[in-house]
């Protein structure tokens, strides 16, 4: 793979196959129902974490990993390759510390790793996008610099929606961002949501329920790609069946080169709440 190794969260929801196969190291945040905590992808799959909060009387509180989580990772990239370099891509610091800790094991590793540590300012595959386009430079022998800005290139290019079934998460967990407003005023209004460059939810617009709402999405994703052929990513929230619907839909009014599906995993779907989808498009 060269010298570059890539390293991101757990909430860059990157489906196993593709982490494994361009060598993505992942740093696990913690969700935790009452006295029982789980690691993100470790000791609690999405799965297991949807049916674990349909059970639950109250809400699963998440947590970041700590500065020592990255060093034991950074260490580990270090000793297998010296003289390795790490570009290390997260979650949008304005949801979570998780980037600051990233920066500080940055410190605590000056001398032994050359590591350069990328805000997102994005969730789920909007940073997961991110770490894959890095990691596909490394892959092919670029440089450091190179894979850097081919994550930055694919934050410029992606666009974002997402739907969720109610705001209540989104409000309870604190980030609800510039979508604050809409609170208490939905009624059968489905608002379509977006992470702007700010790293923080915004709403687009409004629709009258659900299926207007992904209507509109194919509508401004045609608006903004015409015939231009498009990668898409489909993210959902324990909701497969409306995730391949919502796909048929894409698919159908979009050039679509290449589409996979990815599940919220536990830290996002926490914030989110079940029957949330998202699409994360971007030129092929």
């Amino acid at each position: 793979m060269g010298d570059v190794r890539i390293v991101t969260d757990s909430t860059s929801d990157i489906p196993l196959f593709l982490r494994q196969s361009l060598n993505i190291e992942v740093v696990p945040l913690k969700v935790q129902f009452g006295d029982e905590s789980y690691v993100d992808g470790v000791t609690i799959q999405p799965e297991q974490f949807y049916e674990k909060l349909a059970a639950s009387a109250s809400l699963p509180t998440t947590s970041q990993p700590s500065p020592v989580d990255f060093v034991d990772v950074y260490h580990k990239l270090a000793d297998d390759t010296p003289g390795m370099q790490v570009v290390s891509i997260h979650l949008s610091s304005t949801f979570s510390g998780t980037y600051q800790s990233a920066l500080l094991a940055k410190s605590m590793m000056k001398g032994k790793a050359d590591i350069h540590v990328i805000d997102s300012r994005s969730a789920s595959y909007g940073c997961g996008a991110m770490a894959v386009a890095a990691a596909r430079a490394a892959q092919a022998g670029k440089p450091l610099e190179q894979c850097v800005q081919a994550a930055h290139n694919i934050f410029e290019k992606m666009n974002i929606y997402f739907l969720v079934d109610t705001l209540d998460y989104l409000q309870k967990g604190g980030r609800i961002g510039k979508a604050a407003s809409l609170i208490g005023s939905l009624l059968a209004i489905k608002p379509i949501l977006t992470i702007d460059d700010e790293g923080q939810v915004a709403s687009v617009e409004k629709a009258r329920g659900s299926k207007k709402a992904m209507a509109r999405i194919v509508e401004r994703l045609q608006d903004r790609f015409g015939d231009m052929p498009v990668n898409l990513v489909v993210a959902h929230a324990n909701a497969q069946p409306s995730a391949e619907q919502f796909a048929e839909q894409l698919k159908s009014s979009l050039h679509v080169e290449e589409i996979m599906f990815t599940s919220l995993g536990p830290v996002i779907g926490a914030h989110v709440g079940p029957g949330t989808l998202a699409v994360f498009a971007c030129p092929a």
